[in-house]
């Protein structure tokens, strides 16, 4: 593994680039929001006004990437796929269609629950425990979030007096190697939670020098001695209101700072 991991190419130039599978779109959102649950999208475009305007094509499916307008802002509104490969082609292909800024939030397991309990997590780092972040960024144990967007992130969640906890998550590309000791490891390396995207999100935000907002809801319990699913079946729809206005508030402020 070190002579793929350790050896990162440096030439921005791909075989294959986004543009060269996905055509830019004149006057695409610049603003784009993301999550991975399908029913917090589902819900909002349902009950808002949202038209369809590009799609992101793969084998498992077509996404449909909605336009909406929040505050007098158009914004642009689709399903990241679960697994940091999937999910950064995602990210790739929307940056291709126009996107200029990502806010991305989704759902992890809470390794620290007396620090977390029910508040918001804002990464401030995350742990480099999956393969696609490697190709857009050297070697590392850990890829530190933008300060700007923390900040951001902050002063939404205090606006709107939203508790919330700032640390550092440990992204993995295998839910089921989560084993007891690797958890300790990571606990002991100050994770507070897991999930599957963050680092290699954050290392193609780099790569493309697109600002990424990023927050995370608690769902299991890897925190105890039996795991505890808690509402990670749920996928975001209890509170999917919630989590979609701390987006666009994210969003909002995005525009007010411009």
């Amino acid at each position: 593994m070190s002579t793929i991991f350790n050896h990162f190419c440096k030439d921005r130039n791909a075989f294959i680039n986004p543009c060269d599978t996905t055509e830019k779109i004149i006057g695409f959102p610049e603003v784009c929001i993301t999550t991975f649950s399908e029913s917090i999208i589902k819900d909002f475009t349902l009950n808002h006004t949202a038209k369809v305007i590009a799609n992101l094509y793969s084998a498992n499916g077509i996404i449909p990437v909605y336009e909406i307008e929040y505050a007098g802002n158009k914004m642009g509104i689709f399903l990241s796929r679960v697994g940091a490969p999937a999910c950064v082609a995602g990210l790739e292909e929307m940056i291709a269609l126009g996107a200029k800024k990502i806010i991305q939030f989704g759902c992890c397991g809470v390794l620290n629950q007396s620090l977390v309990g029910s508040k918001i997590i804002i990464p401030s780092s995350a742990v480099r425990d999956e393969g696609t972040s490697y190709h857009y960024l050297p070697e590392s144990e850990e890829i530190n979030a933008d300060s700007s967007s923390i900040e951001t992130t902050i002063q939404c969640l205090e606006k709107h007096e939203i508790p919330y906890v700032i640390g550092k998550v440990w992204t993995t590309d295998a839910i089921y190697r989560e084993t007891q000791t690797i958890i300790e490891e990571r606990k002991a390396q100050g994770c507070i939670a897991v999930e599957m995207e963050c680092s290699a999100s954050l290392a193609v935000a780099k790569f493309r020098d697109i600002p990424l907002i990023q927050f995370f809801y608690g769902a299991d319990n890897l925190d105890s001695d039996m795991w505890e699913p808690k509402d990670l079946t749920d996928y975001g729809k209890r509170c999917g209101n919630k989590y979609m206005t701390i987006a666009l508030e994210c969003a909002k402020l995005h525009f007010s700072l411009e």
